[in-house]
């Protein structure tokens, strides 16, 4: 996966589309939502946090207004498991390179692998599981409630934090790094950010643009 900003298309704006949206949003990436009601339509809208299609993804006409061929990603989030399953096939027809992400209704095992690439059974975590499916470099702990997310993050070469220590740098307020990705020991002001190493990272919601750009560049 590209450590540069994501173009996610996100079908289905209810609760599990709209905390995703949301928390992708957070982290910098541009987000496109397809939503049918048009109610639901205008409240997303008003976030602020997406753009905003209303119209059924089902059809071709309504996906192409999406630019499929310029997105990384599609998550199908609706609850509607045919829906979800039937934009993820006609997104691969659009250009290999989109990821597709599912939503499946109930936790059994994985029996769509072949058709998508991954699936999400957000029911048991909250939005967390979904945006962890679409941005692989920045993982959500999935248990946290509240305003504090708990992120395991991976720096990259070219981010601002790259092979300096935790002394050197300065981070916002309302965050802390707590550790390396193993939890072997608490991360102090000599604990150096290397390249392609994660680190545990808690932060508070409105910083965690900040926190990901530092990391991620």
């Amino acid at each position: 996966m590209s450590t540069r900003d994501l173009d996610v298309v996100i079908v289905g704006g209810g609760r599990v589309g709209l905390r995703t949206a949301q928390t992708l949003d957070n982290r910098g990436h541009d987000i496109t939502v397809i939503e049918q009601d048009p109610e639901r339509s205008d409240r997303i809208a008003d976030e602020y946090i997406a753009t905003v299609i209303n119209g059924d993804a089902t059809r071709p006409s309504i996906l192409r207004q999406a630019d499929l061929e310029s997105a990384d990603v599609l998550a199908a989030l609706t609850a509607d498991l045919g829906t979800n399953l039937a934009v993820c096939l006609t997104a691969r027809q659009y250009g290999s390179p989109i990821r597709t992400v599912m939503r499946r209704l109930e936790d059994d095992s994985d029996e769509y692998g072949d058709l998508v690439d991954s699936t999400v059974f957000p029911e048991q975590a909250g939005a967390r599981i979904a945006a962890n499916a679409v941005d692989s470099g920045v993982r959500a702990l999935e248990d946290m409630v509240g305003d504090l997310e708990i992120l395991v993050i991976e720096v990259t070469e070219s981010a601002p934090v790259a092979g300096r220590t935790l002394g050197e740098i300065t981070l916002p307020e309302g965050s802390i790094i707590v550790s390396g990705a193993d939890g072997n020991a608490t991360a102090g002001a000599g604990t150096r950010l290397d390249p392609g190493q994660s680190y545990v990272v808690a932060t508070e919601s409105d910083v965690e643009t900040e926190i990901v750009r530092l990391f991620r560049g």
